[in-house]
Order: C-alpha cells, then structure tokens, then sequence
C-alpha cells in the first residue's frame, strides 16, 4: 500500500485577528534562542484582567500584614 503525503496547506490563522511576534535572542557568541508568540485581542483583554485580579489580590495581602503587626 503506497503512502501519499498531502501537500501543506498555506497558514491559515485560526482567528482573523491573530497577533503574532517572533524574536531572535544572542547572548554572545554561541548562545541564540528563538521564540513566537501568538494572541487574539480577547487574550490580551483576559491577560490584563488577570492582571489587575492578581495585583489586587497581593496589595490586599500586603496592607493586611502590615496591620498585623501593629
């Protein structure tokens, strides 16, 4: 049974308004690292109310220990 490879399909972003980056990092002569990122901007709505929950939460910890030391 022969095997048929199928041609690649060209990118098709999963959502119109996909964000995507990608960066080279050198660090001297030998070290380079690569990466990609990628987001749609109801990610980035949800990253920043993630954010402000987590920051909210942490300044509330914050003041409560400084009251228990009084």
């Amino acid at each position: 049974m022969p095997v048929v490879q199928e041609e690649l399909s060209p990118e098709v972003p999963s959502h119109p308004e996909e964000i995507k980056s990608v960066f080279d990092l050198r660090v001297g002569k030998h070290i380079t690292l690569q990466g990609s990122a990628r987001i749609t901007p109801a990610g980035v709505i949800c990253t920043g109310i993630a954010v402000a929950a987590m920051t909210l939460a942490l300044g509330y910890l914050a003041s409560s220990t400084r009251r228990r030391r009084r």
